[in-house]
């Protein structure tokens, strides 16, 4: 599960920086994530590549979540990567380390959690998926809403450390140790080298 790694999280003068954030805080977890992806692939392992956006119209934009807080832009105004997390847009794709290769699942989702208005569920179903590898942006929002989903749905989920990244690296610090808690009461988390390691 590659969580969100976009353009408008990741890059200048997208959403994220619209929000008064260093973006230069998630490039960090590139690196990390670029190794796990190239791993997974060699392993034949089954990817997903999740983006945070909405419809042109949108409609499944909740008002609540566009007018929150004082950002420069808001989701679905024009913005120098098109609109704002608008799915189809430059700024809504992935960045060009983490792009998908053809056969690799994309699912755009209109919430923080992957399972929300996505068919996430039915695939990993269909799949016959039990354990689920973790990376992306931002670890204590989109990473761990999706791993808490998981959790409650039965899924083992081990977060790559060392491949997520947030705007304030002491709530990625913190939201591993809320994951990891309690004997793993949402999951687990190990850098990369330590599951190629074991893999």
């Amino acid at each position: 599960m590659m969580i969100d790694m976009q353009r408008d999280f990741l890059e200048p003068g997208g959403f994220g920086e619209s929000l008064g954030n260093d973006v230069s805080h998630l490039r960090a977890a590139v690196a990390p994530a670029r190794a796990l992806l190239d791993w997974a692939r060699a392993q034949g392992l089954r990817i997903v590549h999740t983006k945070e956006c909405h419809r042109p119209d949108l409609s499944d934009c909740p008002p609540a979540k566009r007018e929150r807080g004082l950002p420069s832009q808001r989701i679905g105004d024009p913005g120098p990567m098109g609109r704002i997390l608008i799915d189809g847009e430059p700024g809504s794709d992935f960045i060009p380390e983490l792009s998908p290769l053809p056969g690799e699942c994309v699912l755009a989702k209109p919430g923080k959690g992957a399972f929300y208005g996505t068919e996430l569920s039915r695939l990993l179903t269909d799949w016959g998926v039990e354990r689920l590898i973790f990376a992306g942006v931002t670890t204590e929002v989109c990473v761990q809403s999706t791993m808490r989903e998981a959790n409650d749905r039965g899924y083992d989920s081990l977060l790559v450390s060392d491949a997520t990244a947030s705007y304030f690296p002491h709530f990625r610090d913190s939201a591993i140790e809320m994951i990891v808690a309690q004997g793993g009461i949402v999951g687990w988390a190990a850098p990369f080298a330590l599951l190629q390691a074991a893999g």
